[in-house]
């Protein structure tokens, strides 16, 4: 007997009962990037793997461990994108769209691949929107990002669910000055980190700052702090942030062990955090990537972007019960006809009512079937009303009126007043 087929580990069917509320935050976002003026781009799922080992870094968790990459038939290398913002840096420069200073403010949706243990909220196809901006150096840009953030939070209802965490990584020069001084810090206490911080000591030692280890956390008290080694450039940026912050009321905590796990990042990060997903607490986060460009050929160019995780949001609201209730509803009216020239005029009148009525969510009831069994498949589909077409309505030219959702009593209601009526319903329900 054959293997029973199905989805490989960590790469999720979505399900129609699930897709709704997907579709609700994707639209949310995409209505609330509009409105701030940002454009939406496509990229491709493949890129060569040299972008992220050149972007993302070697010695990263994500380039070292994570990737998906195979050699395809011209024996060369390729990745399925494991993140957002190489590829649309890579796509901004093939294109010439941030030469000469061009301001852009893009975002993005789609699937990404790292392979991770599989766990609630964390996948190995994980969705993410994204919003990337170059050509902006200063820190209003990046209060852009973080108010348009919560102004998500505020329509979602998850604003008091979230907590934004802030930081600076400072310049190249501060960084590596930096991480000198927790190199040496570190070395006299070597065996008594854990088994990844030792590694990431020669490859990527900011990392450890964000160890989950509870005794290399005891350790890092005592260590140097970064701000400590910050330019005074890249100080006067994170001062402008948090004041424009503080202009707007937006809440914040420093987190001087923030550093991301990506090595392109300078200068701000952030992390939008829940305490109600158990460890998977981070929703949103980026930061800014002002040598990313130039890392990939091109001239110097401030970037700027964050990337949420749609699986986790959509875990958070249905977490806290926070799913709007006519998601579950997939349809305003259901149509039952009873006989082939009723069926032949709700068809006709199912059009009409679309026309005069967009965004109308309606079903025509199809296969036929008894009175009884058409109104059980109406009450199931969720609809507010029942359309009922058969032989005495269509001599009236009226249509039966049934509310499915109280004690109402069926009215008839003239073809030429239906959309209206409707329409008056609709508004108060």
């Amino acid at each position: 007997m054959s293997k029973t087929l199905q989805a490989i580990r960590g790469m999720n069917d979505i399900l129609p009962e699930q897709t709704p509320i997907w579709r609700y935050l994707e639209n949310t976002l995409a209505e609330l990037l509009d409105g701030y003026g940002y454009s939406e781009i496509r990229m491709p799922i493949l890129e060569f793997t040299e972008l992220f080992a050149r972007g993302i870094g070697e010695g990263t968790d994500v380039v070292d461990k994570e990737m998906y990459t195979f050699l395809d038939r011209n024996e060369e290398s390729l990745t399925l994108r494991p993140e957002g913002t190489a590829g649309c840096v890579r796509a901004m420069l093939e294109h010439g769209l941030i030469g000469g200073g061009q301001v852009q403010k893009l975002w993005y949706a789609g699937p990404m691949f790292r392979y991770e243990k599989p766990q609630k909220g964390r996948y190995r196809q994980f969705h993410q929107m994204g919003v990337e901006v170059f050509n902006l150096p200063g820190p209003d840009i990046d209060a852009e990002l973080i108010v348009l953030t919560w102004r998500l939070w505020k329509k979602l209802g998850l604003a008091d669910s979230v907590t934004l965490q802030l930081n600076s990584l400072g310049s190249s020069e501060a960084r590596a000055r930096y991480r000198d001084a927790l190199v040496a810090y570190l070395q006299e206490r070597y065996d008594l980190l854990d088994e990844d911080s030792q590694r990431r000591l020669t490859t990527n030692p900011l990392r450890i700052l964000d160890s989950k280890n509870g005794g290399t956390q005891a350790l890092l008290v005592d260590a140097p702090t970064l701000h400590d080694y910050l330019d005074e450039e890249s100080l006067a940026h994170f001062e402008g942030l948090k004041a424009r912050l503080d202009a707007v009321g937006i809440r914040y905590e420093i987190n001087q062990k923030l550093v991301r796990g990506l090595d392109y990042y300078g200068r701000t990060v952030i992390e939008w955090v829940t305490d109600k997903l158990g460890a998977q607490g981070t929703v949103c986060a980026g930061g800014r990537y002002d040598g990313l460009v130039s890392q990939f050929g091109g001239k110097p160019t401030p970037g700027v972007g964050f990337a949420m995780g749609v699986e986790r949001l959509v875990l958070l609201l249905e977490t806290l019960g926070l799913v709007p209730e006519e998601l579950n509803n997939p349809a305003d009216v259901y149509i039952c006809a009873f006989g082939e020239a009723a069926e032949l005029a709700a068809l006709g009148l199912s059009e009409r009512l679309r026309d005069a009525l967009p965004g109308l969510r309606l079903l025509v009831n199809a296969g036929g079937g008894s009175f009884k069994s058409q109104f059980k498949k109406a009450d199931k589909s969720g609809a507010r009303y029942a359309l009922i077409l058969g032989d005495d309505e269509l001599t009236k030219r009226v249509v039966g009126f049934k509310p499915l959702r109280d004690d109402s009593e069926q009215q008839s209601i003239a073809w030429d007043a239906l959309a209206e009526h409707l329409a008056a319903c609709l508004k108060q329900a």
